[in-house]
């Protein structure tokens, strides 16, 4: 029976088991070490369980494609002719699932070929950047974070005390619409706000509501822009 076992792969060169069980264990650690990163530092709306699980198998199912190959031409068309039959006919959403899976790919090839210290190094070197692009949300263009729309009810003229009132809770305030009668008098109007301080929002509608000539004050948290 054993002999069975080390001697069941026909091949050229006998199989290095050793090599072997190294490669899928090391794939398998950076497979966990990703698929943890990638949990850690998910921010979409989309999050499915079998994608994470996912993660961890890529790497090692490649790691085991790239032993059975072993430099040899006739197999590697056998094994595309396999895959052709496969159809994969899920959709990834996001552009950086899809760089989890070719990240993991390319790690699963480099565990493959016993090229050991570049899978370690390269799954090392790409969970600082994620970890990087996650913690300082590089890339986004969030300009404001509290959208205000209220009823003024007095002269347009004097808007400029319903600016300086926004100006002390607001780094930057920005009028994004302004809808007013035939007259002078009133207009719905829509601020935007990056606040000095996120967590007093409370402050600043207190004074708002306690204004007589603001009415119908309602906020909404402004999300970073985003494509759609």
């Amino acid at each position: 029976m054993s002999d069975w076992i080390y001697l069941g792969d026909v091949a050229p060169l006998p199989t290095d088991f050793t090599a072997l069980l190294m490669a899928l264990l090391l794939a398998f650690l950076c497979g966990q070490i990703m698929a943890w990163v990638y949990m850690y530092t998910h921010s979409g709306l989309s999050y499915s369980r079998t994608y994470v699980s996912s993660l961890i198998l890529i790497p090692i199912t490649v790691s085991m494609v790239m032993m059975v190959l072993d430099n040899n031409l006739v197999t590697a068309f056998s094994l595309m002719a396999v895959f052709a039959i496969v159809r994969f006919r899920n959709i990834v959403r996001d552009t950086l699932d899809t760089v989890y899976i070719l990240s993991l790919i390319v790690i699963g090839m480099a565990c493959g070929t016993q090229k050991f210290s570049t899978a370690l190094i390269g799954t090392l070197v790409a969970s600082m950047v994620l970890f990087y692009l996650w913690f300082t949300s590089f890339g986004s263009r969030q300009r404001y974070d509290l959208i205000v729309n209220l009823h003024w009810s007095e002269s347009l003229r004097k808007l400029t005390q319903l600016q300086h009132l926004l100006e002390r809770h607001a780094l930057k305030v920005h009028m994004a619409s302004q809808r007013s009668g035939h007259d002078d008098e009133g207009a719905d109007l829509s601020y935007r706000l990056l606040m000095r301080d996120p967590g007093r929002v409370q402050d600043l509608l207190s004074e708002l509501q306690d204004n007589a000539a603001i009415s119908r004050v309602t906020t909404m948290k402004a999300e970073e822009e985003s494509e759609v």
